[in-house]
């Protein structure tokens, strides 16, 4: 992707808040020629700056963003592990800024841990070419919900939607413990939005994905279910929330998400169907920093163009490819 024509292209997407419709400008992703967008999710990189350890991350980074040069990453969370967390973030930073690759983040439970707020985080991200993470939408719940349009090939309309979501860190009411949930306001946020780009396309809805950190509880719902389509690496339950706010209800009724993207869990990597919408994990990308059980790599999706399909796969070392998978066929059984 040339960077000029990348970030001289301006694609708007409406932010509903309050009942007010603003519009939020974003630099244009687009669907290229052959119909075709690819995303790298990056997870749970947990570098530690200075540290040889987090140096297979870089490797393994560089080595996915050059053998699939992709239109998008994602971050989902935990990106630093360590202080200083500004120069952690800017070494996670490197790989995606040398292959000139536009990148958003979406902040994980411990990226907040490491001396700088979420705020503070922000003002380090934004100043990193190819950032497109936009500014905090204001009165909503977390730092990092966003909505990234890509374009049709011929870049008169949006033809895809990429919902990025801030699935926060801890449970704040006493005597639950365990990990965050999505408020109610977000999911209010994702509702109103997801309506008004159905509208937008004549009452259809968009293809869509989300990506955040924390899995829903939904994850373990359906991974424990003997007849749900599961493929990958199952070595953890989902550290999901304890309660359920009720996101995934949200996204099935209206009706565009496709798939979810999280990471949180390092030792899974899965992809399971769970009642319209297939539930997944990317890679762990991190180092040995933390736990983990399976090489370091990443998850790639590609869309595409007018179909409410996408193939997925998993890129480790050595141009090692495994899990390769395509929704919705794969995972919907057919009748005999």
């Amino acid at each position: 992707m040339n960077f000029r024509n990348w970030i001289g292209g301006l694609a708007a997407v409406s932010l509903l808040l309050g009942g007010q419709l603003a519009e939020a400008r974003q630099p244009e992703l687009k669907f290229n020629k052959e119909g075709k967008f690819k995303i790298v999710q990056f997870t749970d990189v947990h570098m530690k700056y200075g540290n040889p350890a987090s140096d297979v991350a870089i490797e393994r980074m560089n080595e996915v963003l050059e053998a699939e040069k992709p239109d998008l990453v994602i971050f989902t969370g935990d990106m630093v592990w360590s202080k200083p967390a500004a120069e952690g973030l800017r070494r996670v930073m490197e790989p995606v800024v040398a292959h000139k690759v536009p990148f958003g983040v979406v902040y994980g439970n411990h990226d907040e841990e490491q001396g700088l707020s979420p705020e503070e985080l922000y003002e380090v991200i934004k100043t990193i070419p190819y950032n497109i993470t936009p500014d905090r939408v204001k009165g909503l719940s977390g730092f990092t919900n966003y909505i990234l349009p890509v374009q049709a090939s011929d870049g008169k309309k949006p033809a895809a939607t990429l919902y990025c979501l801030d699935s926060h860190t801890y449970a704040q009411q006493k005597g639950v413990g365990g990990y965050a949930w999505f408020n109610f306001d977000q999911i209010h946020w994702f509702l109103e939005n997801s309506a008004a780009i159905t509208k937008r396309n004549g009452g259809t809805p968009l293809p869509a994905l989300a990506f955040f950190h924390i899995p829903l509880p939904e994850y373990n719902e359906a991974a424990s279910d003997e007849t749900a389509i599961l493929t990958g690496t199952r070595m953890e339950k989902a550290c999901a929330p304890k309660l359920n706010s009720g996101m995934y209800t949200a996204m099935r009724q209206a009706g565009d998400v496709m798939a979810t993207f999280v990471g949180h869990d390092h030792d899974n990597d899965y992809a399971v169907y769970w009642k319209g919408i297939l539930l997944c994990y990317g890679r762990y990308t991190g180092g040995n920093t933390v736990y983990n059980n399976l090489p370091n790599g990443a998850r790639v999706i590609e869309l595409n163009e007018g179909e409410r399909t996408f193939k997925t796969w998993i890129r480790l070392k050595d141009d090692q490819i495994v899990q390769i998978s395509e929704y919705p066929k794969d995972f919907i059984k057919t009748k005999k």
